[in-house]
């Protein structure tokens, strides 16, 4: 069984979670209150441009040309929808800005941004898997089970649930794999908790956005 496969089964407990939380299900029926939608895209605004610098630097630091031109391209990818996202969603739904990084966000890419600058190629690469794949599973999970008509968040779903979007996640995985299956066991067990820690991070990601949370201190 591949690296991918076996960390997957390690974190089935926290995608459940995910998927049966109130701000997916909610954006599934298209119930989901706009203010924590409009939380959640400036929030994801900020955390984009970081994880884009992030996917960068990963790149920079790969050993196989074919591995940096890729995470160089996810990078740039993530900067281009960040951009994108000031075109379209904050205008639909009347968002000024992205302000300033609340705590969910500001833990979750300085996180990213520290395992990318000092652990090894391998870990910082399996650290950003999370936000590739577990937005795929959770994009197509949304798209094969929705059934509101006219859902105002169908844009965001189509994204995630894309064909080109998967395409990316399929090679992210492809690459993990390889990395794994050249390194050596305590490397992959690392991987796998760097893994592991990104996906808790996305469930609090939604988490903190259905209740938007704040700095306490402003």
């Amino acid at each position: 069984m591949t690296w991918s496969k076996q960390t997957w089964e390690r974190i089935v407990p926290i995608y459940k979670s995910i998927i049966t939380m109130p701000f997916i299900r909610e954006l599934m029926d298209g119930s989901l209150p706009i203010e924590k939608f409009q939380f959640y895209m400036a929030q994801d605004s900020g955390y984009l441009e970081h994880f884009g610098r992030t996917l960068s630097m990963i790149g920079a630091k790969a050993p196989h040309i074919e591995d940096a031109l890729a995470f160089i391209q996810f990078g740039q990818n993530a900067i281009l929808v960040e951009n994108a996202l000031h075109e379209s969603y904050f205008k639909d739904f009347g968002i000024t800005d992205s302000g300033k990084l609340e705590p969910t966000c500001h833990h979750y890419i300085h996180y990213l941004k520290s395992t990318a600058a000092y652990e090894s190629i391998e870990i910082a690469m399996a650290a950003v898997l999370p936000c590739f794949w577990i937005y795929k599973e959770v994009g197509n999970h949304i798209y094969k089970h929705q059934k509101a008509p006219n859902n105002p968040y169908q844009k965001w779903i189509d994204t995630y649930a894309g064909e080109e979007f998967g395409i990316a996640v399929a090679r992210a995985i492809e690459i993990c794999d390889r990395a794994a299956a050249n390194t050596n066991s305590s490397t992959q067990n690392n991987m796998t908790e760097a893994f592991i820690t990104a996906s808790r991070m996305e469930f609090e990601f939604w988490d903190s956005a259905y209740q938007i949370k704040k700095w306490k201190f402003s």
